[in-house]
């Protein structure tokens, strides 16, 4: 059995995970899969979950989303043993997310990273030439296209969206958002709370004063598909904060504006952070056929490597167009990056840190976010009251943030300028900026 967190419903299938792609298996291994979907969100996922690892016929191959290790460690079987080569392949930093205690309870599958999906005809029809990179960028532009698109009579058409329900989604934007001011990781590598410090206060101030300028006021109440449907169904928003997953999980020819839809990195501050997200491939301690399993997961990773392989040398989907955009899943190198600026870099939850503390780490400081976007607290109020809840949950001391260590351009990890985006240039600064 393989309860697949991909498998929501057709339209979230991936492509090279077709139920004919698993028949494939079962005849070239004779071993027989059952494909469990899973539900929509995060939460829900990892509650199933947690209910099915208990059970006597327990699933055998479970997605593990990249924050779940410490949460469900001694339920998984240690993978390093069956997977050398693999791991050997995979980006350290991966692993190291499903390493828990130096058991490797999931092998990288599906790395996601946070992007910015954007509207390419509203840009060229208010002379933008390419999408915004900072902040300060990204609030001018939305602001003008909202203002133009109203006056032109679209009176529900908005600058920004993005999913900003007191949940896990904000937990990844939020990250982001403080990140690229230095705001730090919530929490630190070395086990200090580093969130009360003045760059991630003024990073929430920023993030505040967008609702109701630049996006909706219900955004404080908005889950990942109420943004789809805003940007994409609706047409009613210049630009989308979303995963580089989206645009392979959805299909843009039935998106109302089809042909019309950029993707890009997130905006930066003082550097440029996507938060990383994503999901690796476990195995239950408790299944019944380890070795099934395990033949399965070495199958899943083969296909996957045939599929980057491919992409390689692929054009970007259909009705897509790419900037600047994060090549984890290292498709597209067709077109070549230009040299990295310096700056940009992944940021991961503090999910390995903390361990089975995550979940409510993670909903404190999503909480605490949200009081400041909604008006019920100012952030310095809510950053003191945070630093204070989190040393209750993990004991940890309080401590400055540590940087984030900028991409080198080596490897999956790094974001790159695509050069058929701009007719095989780097953009100046005014061309960038449209002046």
């Amino acid at each position: 059995m393989f309860m697949d967190p991909e498998a929501v419903d057709e339209r979230l299938q991936r492509r090279h995970l077709s139920e004919e792609t698993l028949r494939q298996f079962e005849s070239d291994t004779g071993i027989r899969v059952k494909h469990l979907p899973a539900p929509e969100t995060s939460a829900g996922q990892l509650k199933l979950i947690r209910e099915l690892l208990g059970e006597k016929d327990t699933p055998e191959v479970l997605g593990i989303d990249v924050v779940w290790p410490g949460l469900l460690d001694n339920a998984l079987l240690d993978l390093k043993p069956f997977f050398g080569s693999e791991l050997s392949a995979a980006e350290p930093d991966l692993v190291s997310s499903y390493t828990v205690k130096g058991r490797v309870v999931a092998i990288p599958y599906h790395p996601h990273v946070g992007v910015l999906y954007y509207r390419t005809d509203l840009l060229t029809k208010y002379g933008y030439h390419v999408p915004p990179q900072t902040w300060s960028e990204l609030e001018k532009m939305a602001f003008r296209i909202q203002k133009g698109e109203r006056a032109a009579g679209d009176k529900n058409f908005w600058g920004f969206v993005w999913p900003g329900s007191a949940d896990e989604g904000l937990t990844c934007l939020a990250l982001e958002w403080q990140a690229s001011e230095g705001g730090g990781r919530i929490i630190e590598a070395n086990r200090t709370v580093s969130v009360n410090n003045e760059n991630a206060i003024r990073a929430w101030q920023r993030a505040a004063h967008w609702i109701g300028w630049i996006s909706p006021p219900m955004v404080t109440a908005y889950q990942e598909l109420d943004t789809v449907n805003h940007f994409e169904d609706s047409g009613k928003a210049a630009f989308r904060r979303g995963w580089t997953s989206d645009s392979f999980l959805t299909n843009p020819s039935k998106s109302n504006i089809y042909g019309k839809m950029g993707v890009t990195s997130v905006p930066s501050g003082k550097m440029g952070v996507g938060t990383l997200g994503g999901f690796g491939l476990g195995i239950s301690e408790r299944s019944k056929h380890q070795p099934e399993a395990i033949a399965l997961v070495k199958f899943l990773l083969h296909k996957e490597a045939e599929l980057e392989a491919a992409s390689a040398s692929a054009e970007p989907p259909s009705g897509i167009a790419v900037y600047r955009l994060p090549t984890v899943l290292k498709t597209f190198s067709r077109s070549t990056p230009a040299a990295q600026r310096l700056g940009d870099g992944i940021a991961s939850r503090p999910s390995t840190v903390v361990g089975r503390n995550y979940e409510d780490v993670s909903h404190a400081y999503a909480e605490a976010v949200h009081s400041v976007l909604t008006g019920k607290n100012s952030a310095p109020e809510a950053a003191a009251d945070l630093e204070t809840e989190l040393e209750r949950i993990t004991g940890f001391p309080k401590g400055p943030p540590e940087p984030i260590e900028t991409s080198k351009c080596s490897g999956k990890w790094c974001c790159g300028l695509f050069q058929k985006a701009s007719g095989g240039r780097r953009a100046t600064e005014p061309d960038r900026l449209g002046l």
